[in-house]
């Protein structure tokens, strides 16, 4: 551990420490300091509803304790990053019932909702706030990523398997006429969907094509003007690249130089870093969601930097 990596790495143990939730602390405990996969379950237990759903602010920009789509992809999302893959836990199984359910899923889309009614009820983030318009399903966000989930680990046999097969086939054909679209959150769930057929072994779409077109997306996606790294909100090429072997790597080995040394270098007094978005509303509950994001934002950066050393 060098000098200037343990400097950034202490000031951000202090801050998770003195900042986190307890789903923050167990992964960052899990991550950094040999913490048990058990503690980051059941803190991640707390946010699951009685219908499997996830809720109650996991993502910290919505509030609303019900279930919802992202709440519940926030969930997945955490066990694929501490690699929790026991389809027979009570967690993945209520997620499968919940996605099962129809419950905040469109049949006239075919897809899951990205914003739910019950989201106005509490605060939230201004993207957040519910729509049911065309335009509200105008990509795959969360659903590419949640019908991947489901083929990872829901019964072969199952009428929600074979209902996740349609729904990941036809999510893939929009995907590769769309590129390049330039969206890394909805570019994120296809992904995983990616991650999760390979894993799977399905057969159910042309991989070859699937790697070349979200080669061309994250690319796309990456902002590639450092000076906006500093003043907006945009997509880090670590938001792709997690390690030098990682499919996106090739081509963007000098812009992981170029975020290594600003990860260095951007990191607050108080340990945490900026983070880079507001909810444009009135809701003072958002300083309370910044906070809680810079546990989560500190985790990424110092894997980050370990990564790439």
């Amino acid at each position: 551990m060098n000098k200037k990596f343990k400097e950034i790495y202490e000031k951000a143990r202090l801050f998770t420490y003195r900042n986190a939730r307890p789903i923050e602390l167990a992964r960052w405990r899990y991550h950094f300091e040999n913490g048990a996969l058990e503690d980051v379950l059941t803190a991640l237990a707390a946010y699951q509803n009685a219908d499997g759903g996830f809720g109650h602010a996991l993502e910290a920009d919505s509030f609303n304790p019900n279930s919802a789509p992202i709440q519940t992809w926030v969930a997945c999302e955490i066990l694929r990053e501490i690699g929790f893959t026991d389809g027979s836990h009570p967690i993945i199984k209520g997620i499968l019932r919940y996605l099962d359910s129809g419950a905040d899923f469109s049949e006239k889309h075919n897809r899951w909702m990205n914003t739910v009614k019950s989201n106005d009820d509490y605060p939230h983030a201004v993207w957040w706030s519910y729509s049911d318009t065309d335009e509200a399903y105008k990509d795959y966000n969360p659903t590419a990523y949640l019908s991947g989930f489901i083929l990872r680990y829901a019964d072969k046999d199952s009428s929600l398997y074979k209902k996740a097969g349609e729904i990941a086939r036809q999510a893939y054909e929009w995907f590769v006429s769309a590129v390049p679209y330039a969206d890394d959150h909805s570019a994120a769930c296809f992904v995983a969907l990616y991650e999760f057929l390979k894993e799977t072994g399905s057969g159910l779409v042309d991989m070859r094509e699937f790697a070349d077109k979200l080669k061309d997306e994250v690319n796309a996606d990456i902002c590639r003007d450092t000076e906006k790294w500093r003043t907006e909100y945009v997509c880090l090429p670590s938001k792709f690249i997690d390690s030098k072997d990682n499919m996106f790597y090739a081509g963007n080995e000098e812009l992981i130089q170029k975020e290594l040394e600003f990860t260095r270098e951007s990191q607050l007094a108080d340990g945490s870093y900026t983070v880079p978005w507001l909810w444009y509303n009135e809701y003072k509950e958002y300083e309370l969601a910044a906070n809680w994001w810079k546990s989560r934002i500190l985790i990424d950066k110092i894997l980050f930097l370990k990564a790439f050393g």
